[in-house]
């Protein structure tokens, strides 16, 4: 089982391999109605969760209220965790990054465009980098939703398999920000070189590992300094952390 919530509603999400009977359905509903909850199932993939009934159909969406931004999600999107905390991590991560107006930026895994839309806002134009193409297709809706077409791109790519021509056809950004998932950006960095050489790169990780792993690969070999570097307690009451760490290009 899974689940997702957003100010309004929470959602579970069942791993259910066979056809529910009729008491089964009759259950759920009377579980739902007395506890305020939807339920959606799963078959098989992700294309096959759904609601169990109409009235579980719901809208989730969560918003940055000092940017001004609304983001719609269905409850197999990946979003994190602790909205409150995610407010906090999208201003630090702002304030390192400092997007000004006319610059070009890469945001690299993307997902629904939770720091590509507050980049935007900024009047920098930014492109999306992102392996899953629901998640894309999600990420366009919340573009249009908050009328940021103009400032904003989305490209479908792998981010673990990326070649040097993939990257240089984005063309050039002179910064970048990094939020991978657990197994890092370990390919992504290693393409850095004399003409893939942002001058800043904001790298925001939910593994100290394999930020590691990349942070000394960032400075050992491909000439950047590690400026700053924090953490963001997203996960309160577990061993997990969000980390957050400006890399500056140091300059010959």
């Amino acid at each position: 089982m899974e689940f997702a919530a957003d100010q309004n509603h929470l959602v579970l999400v069942l791993r259910i391999l066979e056809k529910l009977d009729a008491n089964d359905e009759s259950l759920l509903n009377a579980f739902s109605s007395q506890y305020s909850v939807q339920f959606w199932t799963q078959s098989k993939g992700p294309d096959t969760v759904k609601p169990l009934s109409e009235k579980d159909n719901v809208k989730l969406s969560y918003a940055l209220t000092e940017f001004g931004l609304q983001f719609s999600f269905m409850p197999y999107d990946f979003t994190q965790i602790n909205p409150f905390m995610n407010q906090v991590l999208v201003r630090r991560a702002m304030d390192l990054l400092k997007p000004l107006k006319g610059e070009y930026i890469f945001d690299f895994f993307c997902g629904l465009g939770n720091f590509t839309l507050p980049i935007a806002k900024s009047g920098a134009k930014v492109t999306g980098i992102e392996g899953s193409l629901s998640l894309i297709e999600r990420a366009k809706q919340c573009r249009d939703e908050n009328h940021l077409n103009n400032f904003v791109e989305y490209q479908c790519i792998n981010l673990f398999e990326i070649t040097k021509d993939a990257l240089l056809k984005l063309g050039h950004a002179d910064k970048w920000l990094i939020d991978p998932p657990r197994d890092g950006a370990f390919q992504l960095v290693q393409l850095i070189d004399e003409e893939i050489n942002p001058s800043v790169i904001v790298y925001v990780s939910c593994n100290p590992a394999t930020l590691a792993r990349d942070a000394q690969i960032l400075v050992t070999e491909k000439g950047y300094k590690l400026d700053k570097a924090g953490i963001v307690n997203m996960f309160p009451h577990t061993s997990h952390v969000e980390s957050i760490a400006l890399f500056v290009k140091i300059i010959p």
